[in-house]
C-alpha cells in the first residue's frame, strides 16, 4: 500500500499544477503579508467557531437472498443478511468557519480569485522566479505553480 502512495505522488503533485490557484487577492500587497493576513484570520475564525466533528452512520442495507439451481432441478437458497452502513464524520462548522474566514479577509481589503494556469509555452518562456507582490489581474492573467510551493503570477502576451 504505501508503494502506491509513492507512486501517486508525483502524479498527485503534477496535477496540482495544472489546477488554478485559489487565494486571496487585494493588487499591491506583499505576498508575505497575505500570508500573514489568512493565518490570522483562519486562527481568528478556528477561535470563533470552533472544530465540532459529529460522527453518523448510513443506514445498513438488506442484501436479499438468492436461489440457484442446476441442470437437474436441484435448488440451494442463501439467506439474505445485512451489511452495516458505513462509519463517517463530518465538521459541522467547516461551512460557518470558511465564512468568517472570508469575512476577516474582505474586512482586510481582500477578494477570493481563481488564477488559472499558464499554458505550457508561456511557463517554458518565463525566467524562473515568484511573486512576491500581488501585481494587478486581468483576463490574460495566469500562474506557474513552482515546486516549493510558491508561484508565480504572470501576464500572457
Amino acid at each position: 500500500m504505501k508503494f502506491m502512495h509513492i507512486c501517486l505522488l508525483p502524479l498527485i503533485l503534477a496535477l496540482g499544477s495544472c489546477a488554478p490557484l485559489a487565494i486571496y487577492y487585494k493588487p499591491g500587497v506583499p505576498v508575505a503579508r497575505l500570508q500573514a493576513d489568512t493565518n490570522t484570520c483562519a486562527v481568528s475564525a478556528l477561535q470563533s467557531v470552533p472544530v465540532n466533528t459529529q460522527i453518523f452512520q448510513d443506514p445498513p442495507r438488506y442484501i436479499p437472498g438468492r436461489r440457484r439451481c442446476n441442470g437437474a432441478g436441484n435448488c440451494t437458497t442463501r439467506g439474505g443478511y445485512y451489511v452495516s452502513g458505513q462509519i463517517y464524520s463530518v465538521d459541522v462548522n467547516e461551512k460557518l468557519r470558511r465564512q468568517t474566514r472570508d469575512q476577516c479577509m474582505a474586512a482586510k481589503g481582500y477578494a477570493p480569485v481563481s488564477i488559472p494556469p499558464c499554458p505550457d509555452n508561456i511557463a517554458r518562456a518565463a525566467p524562473p522566479g515568484a511573486t512576491t507582490t500581488l501585481p494587478p489581474l486581468d483576463e490574460r492573467s495566469c500562474v506557474i505553480r513552482n515546486k516549493d510551493g510558491s508561484y508565480q503570477i504572470v501576464t500572457r502576451g
